[in-house]
């Protein structure tokens, strides 16, 4: 009986493959490459020992993953096959509902064709819109998301809630992810975006080694510490553990249950770049630029329920991260390349 993580080679997921063959878990990843490499199998096998079933197939591929379902006995999926740049999303809307959707879509068809009991969402933070509050919980009102990215999570969530409606025999965990950062300790994993990173860590490590002149800082006017954005970054690491938390609830037959998963703590910015600074010992420039459409002033996690539902709570810290993040771009100045 194997775990199904579709999106496996991602940055996301790569981390969460190594926890599960760490702990003992059948893995079977699909991918279709599209925001990863090839050499991640290779790593995983270098710090595991154990090289899980790849198919390189599309999630929207409706036959190809039917093969993989009739080759395979899955007991549980964790789904994290999907485009995730903010900026692209609002220049191709259609795609981002086409890719995101539909691969959900096709998910939940196989899992009723096949029996399949348990799902682990890869949610995020970006279905709460606007915050009117923060620390943010996960009863809080969805809705009025930003971008298109944004609005294929929430759409995949209300698919999800009727489809558990409809299933009862059916456990669905939807985690809504905060910040994630940092890269696996041994730096043979991490974060390696294609072409100008979206995310602010491998923006500021490219800076570090020199790839790029300065950081750019969209905007310092926030209602926040220092006037630049705060947001709840997590390490991936821990990210990847709550993952196997999710799994083990779901043993629990709870139904449908959303979790937040961050660190219930906001850093700004200019913040976690004096963490940068202060962690590895490099200066990092930067400028300021006007603020990005949609940006907020700040937004982190309650994060007490995943913690007395499930036993998650973090363990590594944002220097933990800017370290990790710096001996990956170390290691690896041209990613996975």
């Amino acid at each position: 009986m194997a775990i199904l993580v579709t999106g496996g080679t991602g940055y996301i997921g790569s981390h969460t493959v190594v926890e599960l063959l760490n702990h003992g878990y059948e893995v079977v990843i699909v991918d279709n490459f599209s925001n990863s490499k090839p050499e991640v199998l290779n790593r995983i096998f270098l710090m595991t020992n154990r090289r899980p079933k790849f198919y390189q197939i599309d999630v929207c591929d409706y036959d190809g993953m039917t093969e993989v379902f009739e080759k395979e006995t899955i007991k549980a999926i964790i789904h994290f096959a999907g485009l995730k740049s903010v900026a692209e999303s609002v220049e191709k809307p259609e795609l981002y509902f086409k890719n995101n959707v539909g691969s959900s879509e096709v998910l939940l068809q196989l899992m009723e064709k096949y029996h399949v009991p348990n799902l682990v969402f890869s949610s995020s933070a970006t279905v709460y819109g606007v915050p009117k509050h923060v620390p943010l919980k996960e009863s809080d009102k969805v809705g009025g998301c930003t971008n298109p990215y944004g609005q294929t999570k929430l759409d995949i969530e209300y698919l999800l809630k009727d489809y558990a409606k409809e299933h009862k025999e059916v456990n669905i965990a939807i985690l809504r992810y905060f910040n994630p950062i940092g890269a696996h300790q041994s730096g043979l994993i991490g974060e390696d975006p294609h072409g100008i990173p979206n995310n602010l860590m491998p923006y500021i490590t490219q800076v570090a080694i020199g790839k790029r002149p300065h950081l750019n800082v969209y905007g310092n006017d926030y209602k926040t510490v220092d006037g630049t954005g705060v947001r709840d970054y997590i390490h991936v690491v821990d990210l990847a553990h709550g993952h196997l938390r999710a799994l083990k609830k779901l043993e629990e037959k709870p139904g449908l249950v959303i979790y937040n998963l961050g660190t219930g703590k906001g850093t700004s910015v200019l913040e976690l770049v004096q963490a940068f600074e202060k962690a590895n010992n490099v200066k990092i420039p930067y400028i300021i630029c006007d603020r990005r459409p949609g940006d907020i002033d700040e937004n982190y996690a309650e994060v007490s329920k995943a913690f007395l539902e499930m036993g998650f709570k973090t363990k590594l810290d944002i220097e933990d991260a800017c370290r990790d993040s710096w001996r990956w771009q170390r290691k690896n100045p041209h990613g996975y390349d």
